[in-house]
């Protein structure tokens, strides 16, 4: 059977998992199986991916970009130290380094993949995801909901029906779906979410309160300076996570500001109720998705067999406590709230490839879809009226159409505009598309329109608009961004990426950053004894990178910070600092060596 990917692209880690042997595995490399969803350019240009481009990001944020996902379907493009590109290019580079590191694992190509995306991505999103695989080198065989893939890796009980509420709490999106397990039929019910809230909303928040206590001490603010600014987000992420087990914890940076000539240091207690306090308002956000799943299934909380958390946000222990306390049942994570996501895509994968591992996926639209149209209220004319075709929560695949009439005798056009959401305005929807029907018979007003919609098991749509009479027939072209993108800059873009990754196998050993110097083009106005000092921290952060893979995880971590923390002084041009971030350094590498 042909190998598929499946891929679960994140908006903080992604991973990649395969079915091999007959069990579902996610594949690693140097014992990490989740990639981080950043990437950056070293100082010489060459792309980074994943771990060293995270290390990188905390001195270098300019060079560095991470949670593209919240971007994926806007019409935007983004910077990368002096170079810009799309939401979907930088996608296409995790993409492609999942994909080379599956193949480095696998030892033979791999052409095929079913990537997931979040249930509540409306359909230009979905389509930028696709773009984004095909730019990696993928043939997306099929893109799947979140929590509808999460679904999958939980054994059912074959002897009868089972509902599960599936929790998916991400770094940068929140779902919940009603999934109903049948005689190995996996049917989703309904499913709400949130398109930008997830841990990345919880790390700002704590980011905020900290740098405002920071300000009222110092008279600093933080967050005016890029640098400072990203070693606290990645020191308060880091400080987060601690606090799923942990009820206090410090943060503790030092020479993170200057004042009056004096290093100013960031030392702070925070306490997981701090913290909690601060979150559960968004956390209110996602109970009022989940009350609104349960509605929109016709079930009550009493009728749900069981309650799964996904994604690594889902961690915090308040979500626990307040899912337990609205449905009355523990919640369950046996299977890794990080991974379950690609696992269940692998699953999908081996069904399309003809492997037998787990049930038949049967998985619905999470939003209504219809069309502009216009009526007449007592005699006049309304407009922006919302007629909807295929209704939220409609299995997939799905083909519903609807018959319009002409408003006027003798027109000649009728343009068909394409929404999705739930408001009776259209206004307020989501606009998706539009093309015209031209050519009409010259009739009189009322001449019938069948608008028909096509949404396939990608939740991808296609529109077709007949004329019943002529049988004059039109199908929808989205001129969206993505659309766009795909006339005029496919092929720039693709070859572009395959120069990038190219190049990316000089860029650094993985699990550290590429030393954020440029000794050459930095030299001439510096003193001499710094040029010296800069290059013996060159060789002390090549012996690091050295030695961080053979290390345990602890002590590869401590690498890491030291690391940082000496590039950071290199960056002040801090005689100082440097002299001090390389003896603990030196001290540190030296003694894992004899060790």
């Amino acid at each position: 059977m042909e190998t598929i990917l499946g891929i679960d692209l994140g908006t903080t880690n992604s991973e990649v998992a395969v079915i091999r042997d007959g069990q579902v595995e996610v594949l690693g490399e140097d014992g990490e199986k989740i990639l981080p969803s950043v990437v950056g350019l070293d100082p010489e240009g060459r792309m980074l991916v994943g771990t060293p481009a995270r290390n990188q990001w905390v001195l270098a944020p300019d060079r560095t970009l991470r949670s593209i996902k919240r971007k994926m379907g806007q019409d935007v493009t983004v910077r990368l130290g002096d170079q810009t590109f799309s939401p979907q290019e930088i996608s296409a580079v995790i993409l492609r380094a999942l994909k080379e590191r599956a193949e480095r694992q696998l030892g033979h190509a791999v052409r095929k993949a079913v990537i997931t995306v979040p249930a509540f991505f409306n359909e230009t999103q979905r389509e930028a995801t696709r773009e984004a695989g095909e730019l990696a080198g993928l043939e997306v065989v099929r893109i799947i909901n979140e929590p509808t893939a999460a679904s999958l890796t939980y054994e059912a009980h074959p002897d009868r029906l089972e509902r599960l509420l599936v929790y998916d709490l991400g770094g940068g999106t929140f779902d919940v779906s009603i999934v109903q397990i049948e005689r190995d039929v996996v049917e989703v019910l309904a499913s709400h979410g949130d398109t930008h809230l997830g841990g990345d909303d919880f790390d700002q928040l704590l980011l905020d309160r900290v740098c405002d206590d920071f300000a009222k001490e110092h008279g600093i603010d933080l967050r005016q300076s890029l640098a400072a600014k990203s070693r606290v987000l990645r020191a308060v992420e880091e400080a987060k996570k601690r606090l799923s087990d942990d009820a206090l914890t410090t943060l503790d940076e030092e020479f993170i500001a200057e004042k009056d000539g004096k290093p100013l240091h960031l030392r702070r207690e925070i306490a997981r109720d701090e913290l909690e306090a601060l979150i559960e308002p968004l956390l209110a956000k996602t109970l009022v998705c989940v009350d609104q799943s349960l509605s929109d299934a016709q079930l009550h909380a009493r009728q749900i067999d069981k309650v799964i958390l996904v994604g690594g946000a889902s961690r915090t222990p308040l979500v626990r406590r307040l899912l337990e306390e609205r449905l009355g049942q523990p919640v369950h994570a046996e299977v890794n709230p990080d991974l379950c996501v690609a696992m269940g895509a692998a699953i999908q994968g081996g069904l399309i490839s003809g492997v037998d591992v787990g049930p038949v996926l049967v998985d619905i639209t999470p939003h209504t879809l219809g069309i502009e149209a216009a009526t007449l209220v007592e005699g006049v004319p309304a407009f922006h009226v919302f007629s909807p075709i295929i209704r939220r929560n409609t299995p997939l695949p799905a083909s519903r159409s609807e018959i319009y009439g002409t408003m006027v005798d003798g027109q000649e056009s009728a343009g068909i505009r394409v929404f999705q959401g739930e408001d009776h305005d259209t206004r307020k929807n989501q606009f998706v598309g539009e093309f015209l029907l031209e050519g009409l018979a010259d009739v009189r007003a009322g001449n019938p329109i069948v608008v028909r919609f096509d949404l396939d098991l990608d939740g991808i749509l296609k529109v077709t608009a007949k004329e019943r009479a002529t049988g004059l027939e039109k199908q929808l072209v989205i001129d969206n961004p993505v659309a766009r993108f795909r006339k005029s800059n496919r092929e720039a873009a693709s070859q572009r990426l395959d120069a990038a990754f190219r190049a990316a196998g000089m860029a650094g050993a993985p699990g550290l950053p590429a030393p954020a110097v440029e000794p050459e083009s930095a030299a001439d106005d510096l003193p001499e004894h710094l040029k010296n000092l800069i290059r013996r921290c060159e060789g002390l952060i090549a012996k690091a990178q050295e030695v961080a893979p053979k290390a345990t995880p602890d002590d590869a971590e401590e690498i890491h910070r030291q690391v940082q923390e000496l590039l950071a002084a290199i960056a002040e041009r801090s005689d100082a600092k440097i002299d001090k971030g390389m003896a603990t350094l030196e001290d540190l590498v030296f003694y894992l060596q004899d060790a």
